[in-house]
């Protein structure tokens, strides 16, 4: 019965802090339903992806990732803290484009003498309790959030945990003069204190106005949700960014389909692309592309160059945390692809003829 007794507390407890923690977000109301009725890939009260989508998750097909994953990877993430290059955040005074990784998929975008968050993740662990799950590698940021000046713009590409962050954005939300999000998304920022009037929501294939760039919110292949009952309930993107000059593109998270070409035909050819490579399985290639595929995607939209992101923050899979770039890498050197590497932190310079392809992440960190 003492047992009895204490699971039951437990379980309340995860219930309740599930049902009523911010960190969560908020789901979208009846109202937000019915708006999203007419939305093609709007089904039965989900969002949909173009092409079927199917996630393995039974326990037949999970139980060899499960003997992976028991059997153990010591390469999964690094030894010690991987370098990173601390960022001059008033360094950039002209107007030329520059693009800052900052791991994972968050990056700093300067266009335009304006300033552009992408997936600003800048916590400490994607997870809605963050002395829980895998650790940053870098250990630190290359700057101080509460340095960093004003941001004209923050560009989110879904709701998961190591795209958008609460702590992140309350932090960051007296700095952010506009959001752009996928349908659904907007309710999140709400609940965290956003005003309605700075969130632009988006549908696939929208093309906004927002702090003087014409966004276009586009495809992706993945799926959404922040706790046990909200799965799919927003939606995922990825997104074109266009300056006066510069075309940029930035894949979210997605499985490999045939909205790349059809982003690249639309909207490309791009003076880069920022697409996802890690975090990836044979059994979730549907959400996740393999970094071959990557290289594929970059073509596919028109990339002249390409970063790979999404890798050598944090682990999510069971890949080693190298595997991402050295086989993007290849695959990009195999198909005549301009590939950047930087350090995180580090500036690229769009235009640059002298683009960062150090190995850096080679170095003996055992």
């Amino acid at each position: 019965m003492l047992f009895l007794g204490i699971l039951l507390v437990i379980v309340t407890a995860v219930f309740l802090f599930i049902m009523f923690h911010p960190v969560f977000g908020k789901k979208p109301s009846n109202d937000d339903r019915r708006t999203y009725g007419p939305v093609k890939h709007y089904q039965k009260g989900v969002f949909t992806n173009q092409i079927e989508t199917v996630m393995t998750t039974d326990l037949r097909s999970m139980l060899p990732v499960l003997k992976e994953f028991l059997k153990g990877n010591p390469n999964r993430q690094p030894k010690k803290a991987i370098p990173i290059n601390t960022l001059d955040l008033n360094e950039n005074t002209n107007e030329e484009t520059r693009v800052t990784w900052f791991g994972h998929s968050a990056l700093l975008i300067e266009m335009d003498g304006k300033r552009i968050l992408i997936d600003p993740m800048f916590g400490s662990a994607p997870s809605p309790v963050p002395w829980f799950g895998n650790k940053r590698y870098s250990k630190k940021l290359p700057f101080k959030i509460e340095d960093l000046p004003k941001v004209d713009l923050v560009v989110l590409s879904h709701d998961h945990y190591d795209h958008l962050d609460y702590g992140t954005i309350k932090q960051l939300k007296q700095k952010v003069k506009q959001f752009a999000v996928p349908l659904g998304v907007a309710g999140h920022l709400k609940r965290w204190g956003i005003e309605p009037e700075l969130i632009k929501e988006c549908n696939w294939w929208d093309e906004i106005q927002a702090a003087g760039f014409s966004l276009i919110c586009t495809p992706a292949r993945h799926f959404s949700g922040r706790s046990l009952t909200d799965r799919n309930s927003t939606l995922w993107s990825s997104w074109v960014i266009r300056g006066k000059g510069d075309n940029i593109y930035f894949s979210g998270d997605s499985g490999y389909g045939p909205h790349f070409k059809e982003i690249g035909e639309r909207y490309g050819p791009f003076d880069l692309s920022l697409m996802e490579c890690g975090q990836y399985h044979e059994k979730w290639a549907a959400i996740h592309m393999m970094p071959e595929e990557t290289v594929q995607a970059h073509i596919d939209v028109r990339g002249k160059v390409m970063i790979p992101i999404h890798w050598g923050a944090f682990t999510l899979s069971l890949h080693d945390w190298t595997d991402p770039v050295e086989r993007a890498v290849y695959a990009a050197t195999r198909s005549g692809v301009t590939i950047c590497t930087p350090q995180i932190g580090e500036p690229v310079t769009l235009g640059s003829e002298s683009l960062s392809s150090s190995p850096w992440w080679r170095e003996k960190r055992k």
